[in-house]
């Protein structure tokens, strides 16, 4: 699929005429699924969405709508985690309401999924993501990675430590935004990695050391201001705000097979067995919608062959730990963890 084809098939999904795409890179390969060759979605859906992403979500959603006449989608927004907890109450309640849920992390899927009330993700359908993201109840979407953004007149890629457990062992000073999703996510990996005592000493060790942010934007303006060395938040945050401000003193550094890299994913499952569920998340592979999450959210597209990000470090520093993401949605441990640390 050649760039002027991304951008024609956008502009048929209704996307292209308020967000304009920046250039593309050609690629590594054909994405499994274009807008062009999927079936008009045709009866009626319900949605429920995770906040997330400033509005881009709703945009594709929107963009979905307007080439599907035939579809009557009704949507019903949230945090992600009530959502999940939702689901699962009116299934107990025998009132089933959701044919669909899109969460923004993969640990709220994994809730739902425990709770056996997802439908298995067809072969096929799975068969272009990415390789270590193919999930049987879930489908990632757009993945996010967990970085260390820093203030480049303060620091070299140099002076950052590789390892995440040694982060309170420097005399950095740090910000993080305890209350956030992302971040009780990295602590929950740190706690399924490393251990209940070794993540209560990190935080403790940590607490001495960090100021507190409400969000992760937050941290990543605090780090351009220069009132901290570094932060711990999404890799996004950066590249947003490097869009809009690209002389901002504000670099990427990356630990190696830790909590530090964790790469969590949005994602979505199918709560009904009628097929019409599964062909909207369809929707939401192909190389169209994942060009525009990739260019629009500088989120990690999950089909082979979607270019990365610009402004994404390279690759081969990209290294994540192996976790199988929904067990991520064991997050009690975390929060009292947190809480007894002092933390929340």
């Amino acid at each position: 699929m050649t760039r002027r084809d991304v951008v024609r098939a956008l502009g048929a999904l209704g996307i292209m005429g308020a967000f304009p795409l920046p250039g593309l890179a050609a690629g590594r390969g054909e994405a499994p699924f274009s807008v062009e060759s999927l079936p008009a979605l045709e009866g009626e859906l319900t949605l429920y969405l995770g906040r997330g992403e400033g509005g881009l979500y709703e945009d594709v959603i929107n963009a979905i709508r307007d080439r599907n006449p035939g579809l009557s989608l009704q949507v019903r927004r949230g945090p992600t985690v009530a959502l999940a907890n939702t689901i699962v109450a009116e299934a107990e309640a025998g009132a089933r309401q959701a044919d669909l849920f899109w969460a923004v992390d993969s640990g709220s899927l994994g809730l739902v999924s425990d709770a056996g009330l997802a439908q298995p993700v067809p072969e096929a359908l799975g068969a272009g993501l990415r390789e270590g993201f193919r999930y049987e109840s879930w489908v990632p979407v757009s993945g996010r990675i967990r970085t260390l953004p820093f203030n480049s007149d303060r620091l070299s890629l140099e002076q950052i430590p590789e390892d995440i457990m040694a982060l309170p062992e420097t005399d950095l000073s740090v910000g993080w935004a305890p209350a956030y999703g992302s971040f009780q996510s990295f602590i929950t990996a740190m706690r399924l990695l490393e251990g209940e005592k070794a993540t209560r000493e990190w935080l403790l060790g940590m607490k001495a050391r960090a100021r507190q942010y409400a969000g992760e934007f937050g941290v990543v303006m605090g780090v351009s201001r220069g009132e901290v060395d570094l932060g711990l938040a999404n890799h996004y945050y950066t590249l947003r705000l490097l869009s809009g401000q690209p002389d901002a003193p504000v670099a990427l550094a990356m630990t190696r097979d830790d909590a530090g890299s964790l790469l969590n994913a949005s994602g979505a499952m199918a709560l009904t067995e009628r097929p019409l569920a599964m062909d909207f998340i369809r929707y939401l592979l192909t190389a169209e919608v994942q060009s525009y999450l990739a260019s629009e959210a500088y989120e990690i597209p999950m089909v082979s062959g979607v270019d990365l990000p610009e402004g994404l470090p390279s690759e081969d520093r990209i290294q994540p730990p192996e976790l199988e993401l929904t067990r991520l949605a064991d997050m009690r441990p975390t929060l009292d963890l947190m809480r007894d640390a002092g933390v929340l």
